[in-house]
């Protein structure tokens, strides 16, 4: 009885996810669109307004959490490393490598699927681990394409800046407006089905240029994310959901905003669009895998 439960459960968590950004592909498909405003947008309003939502939600609590934020730094930083290793055996540039095994789709994928895989707490975890993601992609990710970007840039972001106000009225234990929490929260709702049907536009625009840097890139965020979750899951004392959230989290394919960070710094977005392409379309295979080894 237990292996159809699992089957039906892992269907359950990856089928809304796939349908949306299929939508989103499907409606791209010999169009012409221009996701800019609506993509500003969720970073600017409602990205945030989920993560202040998450954290400001009287049920979080910091301190049980603050396993997941130590688990994401590290493999975080663990993958970076690992990336430049293969980078100097390969010949790939580093800069091409490193962000992308380090910076992972926790937003346009990691949210929805710890909603749908654990609920509320499931995404009380998954916005700290996409906390720590991105704070560290605005200061060192952005240092390490250029450095002449500076790291404390990164507090002016509106996710930073909603995750500092929703952790101070968590502290506080002040509750806030029912009518302005509920308005909080619809605008955050948004930002999960936004953020997949945008993720199937790109796929639909994106063109594969550099098979080989794209595959490659691919294994290195794959392998080393799972890799290192899993021994970290070990050494931190997680198990059960806590166990499978944080593998989850190592599993992401490469976050969109690399091709993004490398347009705008010039740093080979052709091999970075590749790898960012091509570790989405794979995460259609290995995410299911990897919910039926945790799960």
């Amino acid at each position: 009885m237990n292996e159809p439960v699992t089957l039906l459960r892992i269907i359950a968590i990856v089928f809304p996810v796939l349908a949306i950004v299929l939508v989103g592909w499907v409606y791209a498909r010999g169009r012409n669109l221009d996701l800019a405003t609506p993509n500003q947008a969720n970073l600017d309003i409602f990205v945030p307004a989920l993560v202040f939502s998450a954290l400001a939600d009287r049920s979080f609590d910091l301190a049980g959490h603050q396993m997941f934020a130590i688990g994401a730094f590290l493999m975080i930083v663990g993958s970076g490393l690992i990336a430049w290793l293969v980078a100097q055996a390969s010949g790939i540039s580093p800069k091409t490598l490193v962000p992308t095994a380090m910076f992972n789709n926790c937003g346009n994928l990691g949210l929805p699927l710890a909603v749908l895989a654990f609920g509320q707490e499931g995404l009380a975890a998954a916005v700290v681990m996409f906390m720590v993601s991105n704070l560290m992609h605005f200061s060192f990710g952005n240092w390490y394409l250029d450095r002449h970007a500076k790291w404390w840039n990164a507090w002016r972001y509106p996710v930073i800046l909603a995750a500092l106000a929703g952790l101070a009225i968590s502290f506080s234990k002040v509750e806030l407006w029912e009518p302005l929490r509920v308005g909080i929260k619809m605008l955050g709702d948004v930002s999960i089905p936004l953020a997949l049907f945008a993720l199937g536009v790109r796929i639909a625009q994106s063109h594969v240029t550099a098979f080989r840097v794209g595959v490659i890139g691919t294994l290195v965020r794959l392998f080393s994310g799972i890799l290192l979750t899993w021994l970290l899951a070990i050494l931190l004392g997680l198990e059960g959901e806590q166990r499978a959230m944080l593998i989850i989290f190592g599993a992401l394919p490469p976050a969109m905003i690399n091709y993004v960070f490398a347009e705008r710094y010039e740093q080979q977005p052709d091999e970075v669009a590749a790898i960012v392409l091509i570790g989405n379309v794979a995460a259609v295979l290995v995410i299911p895998v990897v919910l039926a080894l945790v799960l």
